[in-house]
């Protein structure tokens, strides 16, 4: 067996090991187990504490960054004054059946951008097989093309060799059609920042400023990807309580790896230098994950010599809701079983490190073990707190049931959990925060049932966080039949 394929193993045998040894020692030991669970509780209270923080800090940036008019800022900054006229922005957009109303939204934002549409490319990516995109594209160029610097949309064959259908594959052929145009117009690639965006995705009015500025005024501007906040806002007032809690939580994580750009890897729509896509090829075409693949395909391409830059502005996509309750759960399941598929990126970096020796020892070892422990605690950290911290009352017997320690285990753990809940307390209070301009229909109600759905938030950690986690990492070392393909989120309105 190669390496490559060990190291696919590697995540789910970690999980699974991890919750059949809480079974055998909750009935071998329990006492072991009992006090593993109030250590782990205990841990888990104070990294609540440290990551809530970490969001306040960046919340607190997010809020100073949206009250800035980042153009004017560009025009006068010394820094940046005499450079940032020289910047294009490419935009790529890759869509495949979504509706014209979810795209027209998207363009709207886009048009009403505070920065000269004169410095835009926008790549409108469709696929050959649902020629139903290629009409939106078509009634898109009529409406909004004449707004930008140049428009143009691609049409990504289908059933190409090596390729995977899905958003990679279709992000690097507009992609190589856009260095074309680029090449055509003579614009240097180290002048074009590229934004690759979810069709959903709605633009702030000064994200490209931000944008602009953090690339002239960064230390690295050629060797770092640009990170904004993904906020799911676009239908928050139409989706139901779980799609809500479960978009907010990936909000709140996000806002949280902001402030440790150590850890911070890119995510859905960011953006990067133009001539590293074109350096290292585009973005790989027979992957899940292409939208974090990214980031390492530039890692170990230039030998560790990659960062990812905390834009601490927002970006805003919908939230994953269907147009029926039940729905909405398989869709919402489905996709955190995508973004746990970015597993797969495990045995990529893994195989990279190991066949590059340029990169340092400390530094293969803190982003292998980091992603590693970061999979490994998705799949189990919530089914250890709040499914199998009974354990050992339950498989230990009556001789470990009579004891002082059985005794106060559900006492201490429900203390600990009671505590650690400040964070969904805190959550709740800032998802009213984040709430777009409210609907006319929306009162008081609304707000005291939006704060009371967090109490569900046990429940949605195991059912939309762990199960989907595990499964796709056991589907990862199952391999064959059991691989995942790329999965569309739909969208409607």
């Amino acid at each position: 067996m190669s390496y490559y394929r060990l190291m696919e193993i590697l995540p789910a045998f970690l999980s699974w090991t991890t919750l059949i040894l809480m079974f055998l020692l909750s009935f071998f030991v329990p006492k072991g187990v009992a006090i593993f669970i109030i250590l782990f509780d205990t841990y888990w209270l104070f990294k609540t504490i440290y990551l809530s923080l970490h969001l306040k800090n960046s919340f607190k940036k997010l809020k100073e960054n949206l009250k800035i008019n980042w153009l004017e800022k560009l025009k006068n900054d010394p820094l940046t004054k005499d450079k940032w006229e020289k910047i294009y922005h490419l935009i790529i957009l890759p869509m495949a059946i979504e509706p014209y109303e979810v795209v027209k939204e998207t363009f709207l934002q886009l048009k009403e951008s505070n920065y000269p549409l004169d410095k835009f490319i926008v790549v409108l990516a469709t696929e050959e097989r649902f020629p139903q995109g290629q009409e939106v594209a078509q009634k898109i160029e009529k409406e909004f093309g004449s707004y930008f610097f140049e428009f143009l949309y691609t049409v990504h064959p289908a059933n190409l060799e090596g390729e995977m259908p899905g958003k990679g594959s279709n992000e690097a052929w507009a992609g190589k059609k856009a260095q074309e145009l680029l090449d055509s117009l003579e614009i240097d690639y180290k002048d074009v920042i590229v934004s690759v965006f979810d069709i959903d995705t709605q633009v702030f009015k000064d994200y490209f400023g931000i944008l602009t500025y953090n690339f002239l005024t960064t230390a690295h501007p050629l060797r770092s990807s640009y990170q904004p906040v993904p906020l799911f806002l676009n239908n928050i007032y139409k989706a139901p309580a779980l799609a809500r809690i479960i978009g907010f939580s990936a909000t709140f994580w996000h806002l949280m790896q902001q402030s440790r750009p150590e850890k911070l890897t890119t995510f859905s729509s960011h953006s990067m230098p133009f001539q590293a896509a074109v350096d290292i090829g585009f973005w790989q075409k027979d992957i899940v994950s292409e939208d974090s693949r990214i980031f390492w395909q530039c890692y170990l391409h230039y030998n560790g010599d990659w960062r990812v830059v905390p834009l601490f502005y927002p970006v805003s996509m919908d939230a994953n809701a269907a147009p029926t309750f039940w729905k909405t759960l398989i869709n919402l399941y489905k996709q955190q079983r995508r973004w746990g598929w970015g597993a797969e990126n495990i045995a990529y970096i893994a195989n990279g490190f190991k066949n590059n020796s340029r990169i340092p020892f400390k530094k293969k070892f803190f982003w292998l073990f980091h992603v590693i422990e970061g999979f490994h605690s998705w799949a189990t950290n919530s089914l250890i707190i709040f499914a199998l911290g009974w354990l050992p009352i339950i498989l230990g017997g009556q001789r470990f049931r009579v004891t002082l320690l059985a005794y106060n285990l559900p006492y201490i753990t429900r203390y600990i959990m009671t505590v650690a809940s400040i964070g969904i307390v805190s959550s709740a209070i800032l998802s009213m925060a984040l709430l777009p301009p409210k609907p006319p229909n929306f009162g008081k109600r609304h707000l005291f049932w939006y704060f009371v759905s967090w109490l569900l938030m046990p429940f949605t950690l195991i059912v939309f966080g762990s199960l989907p986690a595990l499964e796709a990492q056991t589907r990862l070392a199952l391999s064959g039949k059991w691989r995942l393909d790329f999965w569309v989120t739909p969208k409607h309105r």
